[in-house]
């Protein structure tokens, strides 16, 4: 059974996506932080991602596409995994381009996960237990904060927090329920992609720990 992303549901994820947006661009004006010229590119970084709601939204963005772009992407994804789960086999953390980034783009830009539009500037985000964590930004970001604040004071952060709350209970919300028939999520953009949009598991299907794709690990700093 299918897990139905409503057109209200699909609007306020798409709201707290233009948030977490404007939380970016805030810290990323204040350090003069752009991608424009960096040789490092964030979408060969290995991301997981950990909530079916974004799972489905991502795929509300790829039925848009014709049929024909669609089948290149997915063999692009399983070019993908093949890849990363090649790289953890030898020991290493995986390295490859996103099967979503063409020519330098984001095929799906506007359907993006959360980690695509956060990732790169300096945040905190405090755990249930009360731990913070910090994540100091990419490797541009991390080198414009050592120029500016060499005595580490004052850096502006987005504060993920309050975001990631509110992400919670939208998830709760598609989830309508049925979060106990499903197990734990950690997936790569292309593995949400080969797997098709999300769906509730026969019982004779049901995984019994985590849904996840090849490797445990990011490749870079948050």
């Amino acid at each position: 059974m299918k897990l139905l992303l409503t057109p209200l549901l699909a609007g306020q994820i798409k709201q707290l996506y233009e948030e977490m947006e404007q939380a970016y661009d805030f810290v990323a004006n204040q350090l003069q932080l752009t991608c424009t010229g960096c040789s490092d590119n964030c979408c060969d970084s290995y991301f997981q991602h950990h909530t079916y709601l974004e799972w489905g939204y991502l795929w509300q963005g790829m039925n848009q596409l014709p049929t024909e772009q669609q089948r290149l992407i997915l063999k692009k994804a399983a070019a993908y995994e093949s890849r990363c789960e090649s790289a953890q086999l030898r020991g290493e953390i995986p390295g490859v381009m996103c099967p979503l980034n063409e020519s330098g783009l984001c095929i799906l830009y506007g359907h993006r996960l959360m980690v695509c539009r956060t990732h790169g500037v300096p945040a905190t985000m405090i755990r249930p237990d009360g731990k913070i964590l910090r994540f100091p930004g990419c490797f541009r970001c991390q080198e414009l904060v050592d120029k500016s604040y060499p005595n580490r004071k004052g850096i502006p952060v987005v504060e993920r927090t309050s975001l990631l709350q509110r992400m919670v209970v939208l998830e709760q919300k598609f989830l309508d329920g049925k979060r106990h028939l499903l197990p734990r999520m950690k997936m790569t953009i292309a593995a949400m992609l080969l797997a098709g949009p999300p769906a509730v598991p026969h019982c004779s299907d049901r995984p019994q720990n985590e849904v996840h794709s090849a490797s445990e690990n990011s490749t870079k700093a948050g």
